[in-house]
């Protein structure tokens, strides 16, 4: 295709409201324009990395046995309200009404609508198990749009259900599918890391993400440096190995703390170091106030708050209401004394002796030992992992590092079917609830995140996979006839190896359109000029890793076919 019939208006400068390298460069690569916050249009270029994504899609949940069909975007509220989810999803949910006063929404996941087509349908175990998916886009009302397709209110989303007799048949769905999903990332040429993770609000008793292996990743992955365990942050294990503290300490007294809010102000006015501060965050879980208890040093996972809690919503209560329980403003809570239910972090039974709120202001008590002054409800993993950590299951050192999440693959169980009685008939003719399993990737967070992974200074490196054009010949002299007869012959050759190429001859500047194919970020690059073809050779370009060569115009077609299989080498070998 040519460059100067295909409509790419590439941009000099990035965008004012471009945060993260990923929206610049699509943005200045013209391959997506901002209609409103986070909604985007998707140009011509962008258009095509996305169908070469959804190709690997479709071809990877076909052969895990997955069918593809269509499900409407606008979903009925009644739907929603059978599930439970109507007013538990939140604001997210782009609610509306129509003519007849009926409550609608704007799909932004589909488990209420693919439970009632499929319990609609099927009534006997012949029929299981179910495996169905669809590429659809989505509508999300996302508080803070940001990142541009990282994080936006619209976008293509591929979305695949399973149902199953029963918890066997769930796990073999669930096993086949994440499979696919190994195959789908590695196709997409992606370095990535399939990790344990929080459900959230889809529901379910276990999960993975997918994240895609980035520095402007806004989840931080705990990876095992010696074995395969790795998790989301949110969902990483925390395992105390050590021992309970038998010892006590002297009785606590009150000493004075002005002004000293937070854990370091403490430590410096009293001399200590963090790991001697307990600290008191006083939490609201489905509208009950608790208290959770850490190490100074640490942080609280919410997350995992909210799982021993078995709650709905679990949030960090603000001044007013930490003032109501404690008596104290933020930065003086303590657990002695407080009326409220107390959980403590599993850390926190190793020692005595530690110094916490007084619960009344510009006061800390000294000298406290939770066994013996304070009730607790209940020790758990209820932080935050760290690098200096070990891994839960092999005991080796943890890294962390960044991702962006791209997939997530759900075990939902009996969550759905049950609030919305899909059922069927077993070989005794006895009613039994199907088993679900969920399974979604971002499509447009996948291009979104390629372009993370894979971009230098001067622009987008697409991998093969998904770029919209695999090749660009360049044309330097068009005006030239026996430059564009050369320049035709290798756009013929690199087509019979890689399909459509994108074919420069604009009547430009050799530094535009060396700027502008560096920008776009084909992986193969092969330039034509007078000087090059006087010398009887084509010049090559590797986008991955800049190394340039020349092909003989003699063996031109065996050595394209020859370049483009070094490209790919290139990529096989980054991406293990």
């Amino acid at each position: 295709m040519r460059f100067r019939s295909c409509y790419i208006p590439t941009l000099k400068e990035s965008p004012a409201d471009a945060e993260v390298i990923s929206h610049k460069l699509l943005v200045r690569a013209g391959m997506v324009r901002k209609l409103t916050s986070g909604i985007y249009v998707y140009m011509p270029t962008a258009l095509r990395a996305l169908k070469k994504i959804e190709t690997v899609l479709r071809e990877e949940m076909a052969a895990a046995g997955f069918e593809e069909l269509l499900l409407p975007a606008v979903q009925p509220g009644d739907l929603w309200k059978e599930s439970g989810r109507w007013t538990h999803y939140g604001k997210e949910l782009l609610r509306f009404k129509d003519r007849n006063d009926r409550d609608y929404c704007l799909g932004p996941t589909h488990e209420e609508v693919i439970t009632d087509v499929v319990r609609g349908e099927v009534r006997s175990y012949r029929q299981l198990p179910v495996r169905l998916f669809q590429i659809q886009t989505k509508f999300r009302d996302e508080i803070r749009p940001r990142f541009g397709l990282m994080r936006g209110r619209e976008f293509v989303m591929k979305d695949g259900y399973s149902f199953d007799l029963d918890d066997a048949g769930a796990e073999a769905s669930y096993a086949v599918c994440k499979k696919a999903y190994y195959n789908i990332f590695s196709r997409l040429g992606l370095r990535f890391r399939a990790v344990e993770a929080d459900s959230g609000s889809i529901g379910g008793n276990f999960s993975h993400e997918f994240h895609v292996l980035a520095d402007a990743g806004e989840d931080t992955i705990a990876s095992c440096t010696q074995c395969e365990y790795a998790a989301n942050i949110e969902r990483a294990e925390v395992r105390f190995a050590g021992e309970k503290c038998t010892e006590t300490c002297q009785a606590f007294e009150e000493v004075a703390t002005p002004d000293a809010h937070s854990v370091e102000e403490v430590c410096s006015l009293l001399h200590l170091e963090p790991s001697r501060i307990v600290k008191t965050m006083i939490f609201v879980a489905d509208g009950k106030p608790v208290a959770v208890l850490v190490r100074g040093d640490r942080e609280v996972n919410d997350v995992k708050v909210k799982n021993l809690l078995h709650a709905e919503e679990v949030e960090l209560a603000g001044p007013e209401t930490v003032q109501a329980v404690t008596g104290a403003p933020v930065g003086f809570a303590g657990p002695v004394g407080l009326s409220v239910p107390v959980y403590a972090d599993s850390e926190l039974v190793a020692a005595t002796d530690y110094v916490v709120g007084a619960n009344k202001g510009d006061a800390h008590l000294m000298h406290v030992d939770l066994a013996r002054d304070c009730t607790i409800e209940a020790y758990a993993d209820l932080r935050l992992i760290t690098e200096h950590d070990c891994c839960p299951r092999c005991g080796a050192p943890i890294e962390l590092t960044r991702g962006i999440e791209v997939g997530h693959i759900f075990k939902l169980g009996c969550k759905y079917s049950s609030a919305m009685h899909c059922a069927y008939l077993d070989e005794n003719g006895k009613e039994q609830l199907m088993v679900m399993g969920c399974y979604g990737i971002g499509v447009s967070r996948v291009l979104a995140a390629a372009i993370e992974q894979n971009h230098d200074e001067n622009g987008i490196i697409f991998p093969p996979a998904i770029a919209p054009f695999v090749a660009e010949v360049i044309n330097l002299d068009p005006a030239d006839a026996t430059v564009s007869s050369w320049a035709e012959k290798a756009c013929q050759g690199l087509e019979a190896v890689c399909g459509e190429v994108l074919y420069d001859d604009r009547e430009e500047r050799p530094g535009i359109k060396f700027k502008d194919a560096d920008l776009v970020g084909c992986p193969v690059q092969v330039i034509l000029g007078g000087k090059g073809i006087a010398r009887g050779v084509a010049e090559t370009k590797n986008r991955l890793t800049g190394e340039k060569g020349t092909i003989s115009l003699d063996q031109l077609e065996e050595g394209l076919k020859g370049f483009v299989a070094q490209v790919e080498a290139t990529w096989a070998a980054r991406k293990a």
